[in-house]
């Protein structure tokens, strides 16, 4: 049974009067949803893992900040995306290359209740690979607005961009990823 908006807030009430066993809760609901967020923006599971457990320690203490209960789950997923962007933003200023897994494990962004993971066709992989592969302002931005579901302004917003370029970047990013899925003789998408 999964828990429905009041019982998020009543855990939430819970969290913020120092109750363990509800941030447990909380953690438990949340986790996997974002880690595959952070691992789409900073493309290695240990560094997602560790923005993850960041992200849930940030919310935690400032739980009390938070005015509106019903939007726990978008404030939680904004804090991993600014703290994964940050993240890979670190990493551009330190010129260090981002330790990569050999293949990005398609198994690891879906939930593990679903089987049929390893069964995913060709042109889906052919898709993540090309995504991966794309400059890492390319990939955010359309990671952003494509998975995520974010629009330009709030895709501008996050990356510090005016609208402007959001639009351009997005754009461009998308015909990028349209060429190397041709590279790739993927067909139909």
């Amino acid at each position: 049974m999964t828990p429905n908006h009041q019982n998020i807030q009543n855990l939430i009430e819970q969290c913020i009067a120092g109750n363990q066993f509800a941030q447990l809760e909380i953690y438990n609901k949340y986790y996997k949803a974002m880690y595959n967020t952070s691992l789409r923006i900073v493309k290695n599971r240990y560094e997602a893992e560790d923005i993850m457990q960041d992200s849930f320690l940030t919310a935690f203490t400032k739980l009390k900040t938070l005015k509106d209960k019903k939007i726990f789950g978008s404030w939680l997923k904004r804090i991993v995306i600014n703290n994964s962007i940050y993240h890979l933003n670190e990493q551009i200023k330190k010129q260090e290359t981002p330790l990569n897994d050999t293949m990005f494990k398609i198994e690891e962004t879906q939930n593990n209740d679903n089987r049929n993971t390893e069964n995913l066709n060709l042109k889906v992989k052919q898709v993540l690979a090309g995504l991966n592969s794309l400059k890492d302002n390319y990939r955010v931005a359309l990671t952003l607005n494509l998975i995520e579901g974010f629009d330009y302004d709030e895709v501008s917003q996050i990356m510090s961009i005016s609208n402007a370029n959001c639009r351009t970047m997005i754009s461009r990013a998308k015909s990028s990823l349209r060429q190397k899925l041709e590279h790739l003789k993927v067909n139909n998408i």
